[in-house]
């Protein structure tokens, strides 16, 4: 059974920065695209951040400049540097990895606010 972990949501003001941090585990096989997705209340889900294997990243456009994705292959980890945090960047952030399906980690809260 494959899992995603996320971890480093928090409460930050605005300007603020968070990073955050996933795991996988199970049985993965090869990892293709790792990322981030996010969900504010009331709307849809929206890709935040995707990483391929080769570590090309793919940025929401309101996010460019502010957010840096990274990846560890050995380590089967992804994360999200957020930096000039921005009230409407408050959402659930959850972590996305593609192998041999698509997979989604529990979810973890974002909130920025003075």
């Amino acid at each position: 059974q494959v899992q995603l972990v996320e971890s480093g949501g928090g409460l930050v003001p605005p300007g603020g920065s968070l990073r955050l941090s996933c795991v996988a585990s199970g049985d993965i096989g090869t990892v293709y695209t790792m990322g981030w997705f996010r969900q504010a209340p009331g709307k849809q889900r929206e890709m935040v951040d995707l990483i391929t294997r080769a570590g090309v990243p793919n940025y929401l456009d309101s996010v460019k400049g502010r957010f840096t994705i990274s990846r560890d292959n050995a380590k089967n980890k992804v994360y999200l540097q957020m930096n000039s945090l921005k009230p409407e960047d408050t959402a659930v952030y959850y972590c996305n990895m593609y192998s041999s399906e698509i997979y989604w980690g529990q979810g973890t809260q974002v909130t920025v606010s003075s």
